[in-house]
């Protein structure tokens, strides 16, 4: 082919979703890089992001093949304090990726944990299956292990059961549960269905709290358990099929081989 072109009956997937699907990156950083003409399809510069890849195809990413995607995989990881959670980090600092490196394939994280963050962490080669966990549409609680220095106030925790607006951000509903507290220091229990940035650090700052240790126990049905520090371990496929949500979200692509029958 001497240039890519979007075909009036268009068969697979366009080409930003397989990248995601095949774990190279994120739809979103895939559709840069096509921006900025990294992606080739059979040899020609791809130029659209509505183009499509069908089986025979071949894809490459700065001279690189891109392999066809793998059946959809999930593993558990329980990350450590200091390391961040990004591919690149502009400031030299360890990420999950460079350290897992060397233990599994190419993969992105289901969410994000910050650089002082610990606890559950759930890796996937299959960008798709990323979005649809990620998206709070699908109702997944997370659940964290929150120690704090301060003064704990049990009603403004339950005030939150409410929302919370902190610096012109609206947050959803939070439950938080007082679980100890010994002088200034209290261990609560937080749990939240979106998870943005940084959340619970800016309303606990809200409430005049500062988180000393953040650990995340839990994202929807899958826990950290007994899971070691810095440990991984894949889960079943047959698990993963059957936590993945009965409905998946308008527009969301099943993750690849698990369609439910």
């Amino acid at each position: 082919m001497s240039e890519t072109s979007v075909s009036a009956e268009p068969r697979g997937d366009r080409i930003a979703k397989y990248l995601a699907r095949a774990g190279v990156a994120s739809r979103r950083d895939a559709e840069r890089m096509i921006a900025e003409g990294k992606v080739k399809l059979n040899n020609a510069v791809v130029t659209h992001p509505a183009t499509f890849v069908t089986p025979g195809d071949l894809v490459t990413i700065g001279g690189l093949l891109v392999e066809e995607p793998d059946r959809t995989r999930l593993w558990r990881y329980h990350k450590p304090e200091g390391l961040v959670t990004t591919h690149r980090d502009p400031e030299g600092r360890a990420t999950v990726f460079d350290k897992l490196r060397h233990q599994l394939p190419r993969v992105i994280s289901i969410g994000r944990l910050d650089l002082t963050s610990e606890g559950l962490l759930l890796l996937t080669n299959d960008g798709a299956l990323a979005r649809v966990l990620e998206m709070p549409s699908t109702g997944w609680i997370r659940r964290y292990r929150v120690r704090v220095h301060g003064d704990v106030d049990p009603k403004a925790l339950a005030a939150l059961a409410n929302g919370v607006t902190v610096d012109g951000v609206r947050y959803a509903p939070i439950d938080a549960g007082l679980d100890a507290k010994k002088g200034e220091n209290a261990w609560m229990t937080v749990s939240l269905r979106e998870g943005r940035n940084r959340e619970i650090r800016r309303v606990m700052a809200h409430l005049g709290l500062e988180v000393s240790r953040l650990i995340r126990i839990a994202y929807g049905p899958f826990q950290l358990g007994t899971l070691p520090r810095g440990g991984i371990e894949e889960v079943p496929t047959r698990v993963l099929r059957e936590q993945l949500p009965k409905e998946p979200a308008p527009g969301a692509k099943p993750p690849r081989g698990l369609r439910r029958s």
